[in-house]
C-alpha cells in the first residue's frame, strides 16, 4: 500500500517529467569594495568583478571567519613572516593562490607564477584563464 501526500491522483507515467535546459549565463555583477578602506562603491561586472574576486580571495584567511565556507581564501597568510627558503615561496605561494581561485567556476586555470622578493615585500604575478580571456594578475604581499 503506496501513501500518497497529494490528495491528486498519481500520474500515469514512471516518473517526474525531466525537462532539459541550457544553463542560463548569470551576470558576475557585484558591488565595488576598496580592499584598503572596506568602503563599497558603485556596481562592477565582467573583468574588474572577477579581478576584484581574485585580489579578495587571496587577502582572506582561509578556515578563520565562520562567515566564508571552507573553499574561500587563501593559506598565504601562514607562509608569509615565517623564515623560509625562496625555494619553498616558489612553490608553495603558487599552489596555494591556486587553490584559492580555482574552486570558482568562472575560473578555468591559474598559470604562469613569478615571484620577486624586495625587502618585507613579496610581488606575485600571475595569469588567471576565465571562459576565452586570459586576465594578467599582479598582487602584492
Amino acid at each position: 500500500m503506496t501513501l500518497a501526500l497529494s490528495p491528486l491522483p498519481p500520474l500515469e507515467n514512471d516518473g517526474p517529467e525531466i525537462i532539459e535546459t541550457d544553463p542560463i549565463e548569470q551576470p558576475l555583477k557585484t558591488y565595488e569594495l576598496n580592499l584598503v578602506t572596506g568602503e563599497l562603491g558603485g556596481i562592477i561586472d565582467g573583468e574588474d568583478a572577477i579581478r576584484q574576486f581574485i585580489l579578495k580571495a587571496i587577502r582572506t584567511a582561509r578556515f578563520r571567519f565562520a562567515i566564508y565556507d571552507d573553499d574561500y581564501g587563501c593559506e598565504i597568510e601562514d607562509l608569509i613572516g615565517q623564515d623560509v627558503s625562496t625555494d619553498l615561496l616558489e612553490s608553495e605561494v603558487p599552489r596555494v593562490i591556486e587553490e584559492a581561485l580555482i574552486y570558482d567556476d568562472r575560473i578555468d586555470a591559474v598559470y604562469g607564477f613569478e615571484l620577486t622578493r624586495e625587502g618585507d615585500s613579496l610581488y606575485v604575478s600571475f595569469y588567471v584563464d576565465v571562459d576565452d580571456e586570459v586576465i594578467p594578475m599582479e598582487v602584492t604581499i
